[in-house]
C-alpha cells in the first residue's frame, strides 16, 4: 500500500476519468464515483464529530464506524468485492437499541441541534442518508451488496439516536419542531 500511495499527483484523471480498484477507468461523474464520494464525505463528517469531546464509548464506536465506512468505500471501489458483514448491520441495530433505551419516547419531530456534538451527529445523519440514496441509485445500475445498503440505512438511524443521546449526556433537550407556530400571528 505504501508504494501505491507514494505518488499523489498522477495526472491520470485530467481526462475526466478515475481508476477503480480493479484497474478499470470510469467517468468521475459516474454513479459509483458519486457513491464513493458520499461515503467518503460521511466518513469526514464523522471525523469532525470525533474531534469533539465525546464520551469514550461513543468515540470508540464512531472509530469503528469510520473503519466500516472505509471498508464500504473499498466495496464501491472494487466492483464485486464484499467487505462489510451482516454482523456489522446487527451491531448497529444493537447500538441503536442500547442508546435509545435511555431516551424518552418522541412525540414530536425534532430539529437538528442542541449541543454542538449532537448537531454534528445530525449533520452526519443527513450525509449518511444522501450516501444511502446514491448507493441505492448505483444498485439499480450495477451490483451492490445488500449488506452495504443495509449498513447505511441502519447507520443513519444510529446517528439520529446518537444525536439525541449526546444531547441527553450533555444536558441539552432535543429541539422540538413546532408545527404551525405562526398560525397565532395571523
Amino acid at each position: 500500500m505504501g508504494h501505491r500511495l507514494s505518488r499523489i499527483v498522477t495526472r491520470t484523471g485530467d481526462d475526466g476519468t478515475t481508476g477503480l480498484g480493479d484497474g478499470s477507468r470510469v467517468s468521475k461523474d459516474a454513479t459509483r464515483i458519486a457513491a464513493m464520494g458520499d461515503v467518503d464525505e460521511l466518513n469526514s463528517v464523522i471525523g469532525v464529530l470525533l474531534a469533539e469531546v465525546l464520551p469514550s464509548e461513543v468515540a470508540l464506536w464512531l472509530s469503528e464506524v469510520q473503519h466500516a465506512l472505509f471498508d464500504l468505500g473499498s466495496e464501491l471501489a472494487v466492483p464485486g468485492y464484499k467487505a462489510l458483514q451482516p454482523a456489522q448491520v446487527l451491531a448497529l441495530e444493537g447500538k441503536v437499541t442500547e442508546m435509545n433505551a435511555e431516551l424518552p419516547m418522541l412525540k414530536e419531530f425534532i430539529l437538528p441541534g442542541g449541543s454542538r456534538s449532537a448537531a454534528l451527529a445530525h449533520q452526519a445523519r443527513s450525509v449518511c442518508r444522501r450516501a444511502e440514496r446514491t448507493v441505492v441509485a448505483l444498485a439499480r445500475e450495477e451490483e451492490v451488496s445488500k449488506t452495504a445498503r443495509q449498513y447505511l440505512n441502519r447507520l443513519s438511524d444510529a446517528l439520529f439516536v446518537l444525536a439525541r443521546h449526546l444531547n441527553r449526556v450533555e444536558g441539552h433537550p432535543d429541539v422540538l419542531w413546532q408545527p404551525r407556530r405562526h398560525e397565532s400571528d395571523c
